[in-house]
């Protein structure tokens, strides 16, 4: 018997790899929520039943629930505009607090098996490094402070109504599909956006600040299959590359995957943390040991595949709710 599951934020980058990869395995009826703010149609697998809306919509959540009686949920959809956050708190809070806990509210309602949660090692803050599981969270980003907010709903739905849960923690994962025109977000795709239309790399402060930059590859599949792991039934795991890098290398890196250059250009340092890695001991002790995409080869994957749809046009955030010390370069 097949089972049925929803996945919001079907359409946008992380969601539609985890479908594909649900779809692969073959034994998964999959239905997609996206209202289309970040993703886009051609994202989406042609075999998944698509539904266009949004996860503040609490009478479409229940009547997809009541229809389709999924046996899980797999809660991707977000605005993970990290350092935007700041600025647009109520929206952040909106989209990625209330927004979850109407899927929670529904999880425990329709009796779904499990609730698989992508959160984020924004919740760490400026932790000691590398980061791993056993840390005290301490967000230093409203980003973050909601995804915390979530893991420990999550934790109380849980012990009250016996809802499952797996939480993962991803960290600067790119590749292909994922939404190049966003300008305040992903890192990557913003360098590779910028060199297809000749314009300068814009990095904040000195570029010494580093991240571990994860290829979707190694990050979808053990999203999707977690469901059938016992042992990952109420745990969270970091997943991610180990291999970090400064921003200055990363540029590098990216024109030499695109085969150009274009200038740099260092614009006054935003409030973030300065370095950002984890440690992945409990993941690979659950989920075993798995090969990685090294970060070379996947901007090359990535670098081509961007080449194949060409530049996208950064729609400006509208709805700005502080101005103070908004980052110049933001061109608001």
């Amino acid at each position: 018997m097949k089972k049925t599951a929803l996945v919001t934020g079907g359409a946008g980058f992380m969601g539609a790899h985890v479908i594909d990869e649900l779809l692969r395995q073959g034994d998964t009826d999959v239905v997609a929520l996206d209202d289309l703010s970040g993703g886009f149609r051609e994202n989406l697998n042609p075999s998944v039943t698509f539904v266009e809306g949004s996860i503040l919509d609490v009478p479409l959540i229940n009547r997809l629930c009541e229809q389709y009686q999924f046996d899980y949920i797999y809660h991707l959809a977000a605005y993970a505009a990290e350092g935007l956050s700041h600025f647009i708190k109520r929206f952040n809070y909106q989209n990625n607090l209330i927004g979850s806990v109407n899927l929670i509210n529904a999880a425990v309602n329709y009796n779904v098996k499990r609730f698989v949660f992508t959160s984020s090692i924004a919740v760490y803050g400026a932790n000691q490094l590398p980061m791993h599981e056993a840390l005290v969270p301490m967000p230093e980003d409203s980003y973050g402070i909601a995804k915390y907010a979530v893991e420990q709903e999550l934790v109380v739905a849980k012990r009250l109504f016996d809802l499952e849960y797996t939480i993962f923690r991803p960290h600067n994962v790119y590749g292909e599909l994922q939404n190049i025109g966003d300008k305040y977000r992903n890192v990557i795709g913003i360098f590779m956006n910028n060199i297809m239309q000749g314009e300068p790399l814009v990095i904040f402060g000195d570029g010494e600040q580093t991240r571990a930059f994860t290829h979707i590859a190694d990050v979808a599949p053990h999203i999707a299959r977690v469901v059938d792991i016992p042992e990952a039934s109420g745990e969270v795991f970091n997943v991610g590359s180990d291999k970090h890098v400064s921003v200055n290398e990363l540029a590098d890196l990216v024109m030499t995957a695109m085969g150009k250059e274009v200038s740099v250009i260092n614009v006054r340092a935003r409030e973030e943390v300065k370095h950002a890695y984890c440690a992945h001991e409990k993941f690979h002790g659950v989920f075993g040991e798995t090969s990685q995409v090294g970060l070379p080869e996947g901007l090359e994957r990535m670098a081509t595949w961007a080449q194949s749809v060409g530049p996208r046009t950064s729609a400006a955030f509208t709805d700005i709710e502080i101005r103070k010390n908004l980052p110049e370069s933001w061109n608001f």
